[in-house]
């Protein structure tokens, strides 16, 4: 188990014992039949159901596998970063646990990968999922952040993708950011291409997405907006919004000199308090959050402090 590994494949699982047995069994089928030296490594999010103990069983029958136990449910970007941590190959590949992904494009994008790319994200170009639930927001989304950050993709939300095992060395993943990495890679100098893979109904299961997703895409949006242009140089953001706060200031301060020269009291006026509470909240509001990000950012990264926890590594179903 020390001799290096082209790849490793990386899969979080929450609450998928249904669809388990069948997810491993599609990747050795397409992975046994190459020249790759593989590995798979399938995270365990705190699942409430036997997926655990399925994973315990397998690991001690498929040589290739390798089983984390998380402690809790820690979400999708804490599952991925674990797996992505454990990984020892030269390329990584992530996909979801619930066989809408097929295993079988996996050789695909990583034959792209090694024309000189950095990362290899799939498109989900004929999508089985419900076109008002899933299909039109994602088309939405998709749009958004590409303008947002530069980055143009047609699919953000495709799990499917292959990464060089430095590009992710060089990400360090919080929150819910897992959906951005291709943007987070861009910010590293990561050379960056978009292919066709296939995309299939859900067999086992619901979705474990809720409405609440949206409001979390925005939020994180915001973030990796900041993070991509400003991150070097928050100065030019927050110096930005000090000259407007300055300038604001100082023009209503000569209006209500000029109205107090003449005469009249400015004490009670509402624009004077209006202006001052508004303004100074908003602009202590806005740089606090983007002050926080940073300080979260630097704070796991200095101190190489992971955001989650191990219960236990499993190897030929027993921990290590």
């Amino acid at each position: 188990m020390s001799l290096p590994l082209n790849l490793s494949v990386v899969v979080p699982i929450y609450n998928e014992e249904d669809s388990l047995g069948e997810l491993v069994d599609q990747l050795l089928k397409s992975l046994r039949g190459t020249a790759e030296s593989f590995e798979l490594v399938l995270v365990n999010d705190g699942s409430t159901d036997n997926t655990a103990e399925k994973l315990r069983d397998l690991s001690s029958k498929v040589p290739e596998l390798v089983g984390v136990l998380l402690r809790k449910n820690y979400g999708q970007t804490a599952a991925m970063a674990a797996g992505f941590d454990i990984a020892r190959g030269e390329i990584v590949v992530s996909l979801d646990g619930d066989l809408q992904n097929d295993p079988a494009d996996i050789p695909y994008l990583v034959e792209k990968l090694r024309e000189g790319y950095d990362l290899v994200s799939g498109w989900r170009y004929q999508r089985q999922d419900a076109e008002l639930q899933r299909k039109l927001p994602s088309r939405i989304a998709n749009r958004l952040i590409g303008r947002v950050t530069g980055v143009r993709l047609h699919d953000y939300g495709c799990s499917l993708k292959a990464y060089r095992r430095e590009v992710l060395d060089d990400m360090r993943l919080y929150g819910e950011l897992h959906r951005f990495l291709p943007v987070l890679a861009n910010i590293e100098g990561a050379r960056i291409t978009e292919v066709k893979v296939n995309h299939r109904p859900r067999q086992y299961g619901n979705s474990k997405y809720g409405i609440d997703r949206t409001f979390r895409v925005l939020m994180d949006l915001l973030t990796v907006w900041f993070m991509n242009r400003f991150l070097t140089r928050p100065m030019y953001v927050f110096g930005f919004g000090g000259l407007v706060a300055i300038a604001g200031s100082l023009l209503a301060s000569t209006y209500l000199l000029i109205i107090k020269l003449t005469g009249e009291d400015i004490g009670n006026r509402p624009l004077f308090t209006l202006a001052l509470v508004l303004g100074l909240a908003g602009v202590q509001a806005f740089c606090f959050g983007l002050l926080g990000e940073l300080q979260i950012r630097t704070y796991h990264e200095s101190q190489g402090r992971p955001i989650y926890r191990i219960r236990a590594t499993l190897r030929g179903g027993r921990s290590i």
